[in-house]
């Protein structure tokens, strides 16, 4: 078990992170939703009900989408694109592993590889696609979750005009919701981009040498 713990303390910190924070959103989501039902004069929802609100699901995935959008066009991004003196480059002048060709002899090589073909053309690409899938994915729910709870709020005004998914996909609302998002993850990566030409965090694989020049580029 200690072992499992150290190999894996990353991802399962990262993993106990997002259940905590989830929930604290969802929790919170409820309550303020029941708040307005309040002042409304309408019960209260449960918490099971909550899950399957609009609100609920459109305050989850506006979310997500920005986080996948984000990562999946990072990965495309640093395959042909470079910062002089960034870790989160590859380096300007020499080829670097993950550009090499993929040998299928290779010890331990993942299964796509040995097999060649198609299986490995997409394997070559899974990273991306798979973020992407998830950005799409994320994107869809996200607008039905907020076509969901456009209407919900239209009855509880007591208005009857509703909008369909492609209407609500179509407006400025949807928009604005997914751009303040997207426009805060392209920052981060950004400022991860640019800080690591000048700054160190000793022990990370994200920085640099703390004794690197600011001008060495990649790891």
């Amino acid at each position: 078990m200690k072992r499992f713990l150290r190999e894996n303390g990353l991802s399962l910190t990262l993993l106990i992170l997002t259940i905590l924070t989830l929930v604290g959103n969802l929790l919170t989501g409820w309550y303020t939703f029941n708040e307005e039902l309040k002042d409304y004069n309408r019960p209260a929802l449960d918490f099971g009900s909550y899950l399957t609100s609009g609100h609920c699901i459109e305050s989850v995935f506006e979310n997500w989408e920005s986080e996948f959008l984000q990562m999946g066009l990072y990965v495309l991004f640093t395959v042909f694109l470079y910062q002089k003196g960034s870790s989160e480059s590859k380096s300007l002048d020499k080829e670097e592993a993950v550009d090499r060709r993929p040998n299928p002899k290779r010890p331990g090589a993942p299964w796509p590889v040995r097999k060649g073909g198609l299986l490995l053309a997409l394997y070559k690409n899974s990273l991306s696609l798979a973020y992407f899938l998830l950005f799409l994915a994320s994107f869809l729910l996200h607008a039905v979750g907020g076509v969901k709870e456009h209407n919900t709020e239209q009855m509880l005004k007591g208005k009857t005009d509703r909008l369909t998914l492609g209407e609500f996909m179509a407006s400025s609302d949807f928009w604005f919701q997914s751009l303040q998002n997207w426009q805060s993850e392209f920052l981060s990566v950004l400022s991860i981009v640019v800080l690591t030409i000048f700054l160190r965090q000793k022990g990370s694989p994200e920085s640099k040498p703390v004794d690197a020049p600011n001008d060495e580029t990649g790891e």
